[in-house]
């Protein structure tokens, strides 16, 4: 292996610009839909070996751009989608938007790369650590982007059960971790083989057991229009997605709880009462989940709420963490006190944000839920509340992202979701995937991809509390950051390391 890194950056300039790239798409094959795990763990180890074996540091930062370019590229392909819906207006920024966002999580892996140089220049440890470090961070700066997390690679396996643990984070220290022990060992530094072996010893202890379903658990109904996001709005043809919708909830025999997606009713709240009676009508009594729009005091909010009878809203959660550029302009409250109007929330640029923290949802007959729209299902350290949740229910509309890797990947941190807080996950999707997780993350009832239907499905049982749920990602962090410090004392002390 180190002959071949060396080489690496003995190539021309363009060779190697290509066999970064190249590396970078390698190790994106373990992302959903593939989930080539195997072939993404020893495509890090790759990774780490050429960044350690760097001449310079800016060589290594640009080895990080090249690659992590070539790995976002790739992962984050679904953003031309929304930009396809209106194709004749939008068309043009499709590949603008997914340059720019791999440019933007490719430069937090170049900061990562960069600091184990200052830190311990050619070490592994310094590398995974610091690369540890940075996904992070790019999981909270900026309101966050954690999607396609290194740790990610893991969800389709045993180990992410460690997630319950330490968060997507550990996941991350992990895949990275048993990465360099590859890399020491084809340096015949059999030291390293130690991550590797313990990775593959714990397999056994991590395999889950078999679903626990109660002979009274709930029955839950998820709901699955498949109204294209073209179509979604057109008001020719928005009823019919209605009436789709109406026509599944109204068919028996009789469930604990219905479900709909992420903005279900193409009507606002405000306007919606004889869509609303219809609706609780269809549920013959049976609490009702859907998504909807509504306004208050002049902002608008994208909602949740219970039915009830009559069309009454028993309960309603406005989503809190929103979108940036997608559902608000940031800072579009400060620009309008300079002058520039309608990029603000309170001029309708956007939806304004439900208040931090909202109540649980009381599901009469089920148990207190937390409930997340969309995007806030990809934070996992917004998930926990003080109180604890019988399962966690999510809405969304993934049409946005198209019929590929989008929806799969959202689908896929839902599973890391529910395995971290220990808790059943209800999923509806507009166009799918809808889905009934357990609380080890196991797919129990779904309903494919671009397909109407729905399905009627037992909720499994909640574990206890997990350990994520009482510490988040402060035991991962602080192990991080000792372990950098530890790194940096024995550079400077000179000491020997696996390299």
């Amino acid at each position: 292996m180190t002959i071949l890194t060396d080489r690496l950056w003995l190539l021309g300039r363009w060779p190697r610009v290509a066999a970064l790239l190249a590396l970078g798409l390698v190790i994106a094959l373990g992302m959903a839909p593939l989930d080539w795990w195997f072939v993404a763990v020893p495509g890090w180890a790759l990774v780490l070996a050429v960044l350690t074996s760097a001449p310079t540091m800016r060589a290594a930062g640009r080895g990080a751009l090249l690659i992590g370019l070539g790995y976002f590229g790739l992962t984050l392909r679904w953003l031309v989608d929304p930009f396809l819906v209106d194709a004749g207006t939008w068309g043009w920024a499709a590949p603008l938007a997914v340059t720019l966002m791999a440019l933007g999580a490719a430069l937090f892996w170049v900061a990562g790369t960069c600091l184990a140089r200052v830190i311990a220049p050619g070490r592994l440890s310094a590398l995974v650590l610091s690369l540890t470090l940075v996904e992070a961070v790019r999981s909270y700066l900026f309101t966050g982007f954690p999607w396609a997390l290194i740790g990610h690679v893991l969800i389709p396996t045993p180990w992410a059960q460690l997630a319950s643990y330490g968060g997507p984070h550990l996941l991350t220290l992990l895949t990275l971790g048993v990465a360099a022990g590859l890399v020491w060992v084809a340096r015949k530094r059999w030291l390293g083989a130690v991550p590797f072996v313990i990775a593959l010893v714990a397999v056994p202890l991590l395999l889950p057991p078999a679903t626990l379903i109660d002979a009274n658990a709930p029955s839950i109904r998820i709901v699955q229009p498949n109204a294209p996001q073209e179509e979604k709005w057109d008001p020719e043809r928005n009823l019919t997605f209605l009436r789709r919708m109406i026509s599944y909830t109204q068919a028996g025999p009789r469930p604990d709880l219905i479900v709909w997606p992420e903005t279900a009713v193409p009507v606002l709240m405000d306007y919606a009462q004889p869509e609303l009676e219809a609706i609780s009508e269809a549920a013959m009594g049976v609490p009702l989940v859907t998504g909807i729009n509504r306004s208050q005091g002049g902002l608008y909010y994208n909602a949740l709420i219970v039915l009830g009878r009559m069309g009454q809203v028993v309960q309603t959660y406005d989503k809190a963490h929103l979108v940036p550029f997608g559902e608000y302009v940031p800072f579009g409250e400060t620009l309008k006190r300079f002058g520039i109007h309608g990029l603000a929330t309170s001029e309708g640029g956007g939806f304004a944000s439900g208040t931090v923290p909202q109540p649980l949802i009381d599901l009469p007959g089920i148990g207190l839920a937390r409930a997340l729209i969309c995007y806030e299902g990809i934070f996992a350290e917004e998930i926990a509340t003080p109180e604890r949740p019988r399962l966690l229910l999510l809405i969304t509309n993934d049409a946005w992202f198209g019929k590929g890797a989008g929806p799969t990947q959202h689908l896929m941190q839902a599973r890391l979701r529910a395995i971290e807080q220990g808790l059943p996950m209800v999923r509806s999707a507009n166009t799918g995937i809808s889905a009934m997780i357990d609380a080890y993350g196991r797919i129990t009832a779904m309903i494919p991809l671009d397909t109407a239907g729905y399905v009627d499905a037992p909720l499994p049982a909640a574990r206890a509390a997990t350990p994520y749920v009482r510490w988040g990602d402060v035991p991962v962090m602080i192990l991080v950051l000792l372990g950098l410090i530890a790194a940096a004392l024995h550079h400077r002390k000179g000491r020997g390391d696996l390299r």
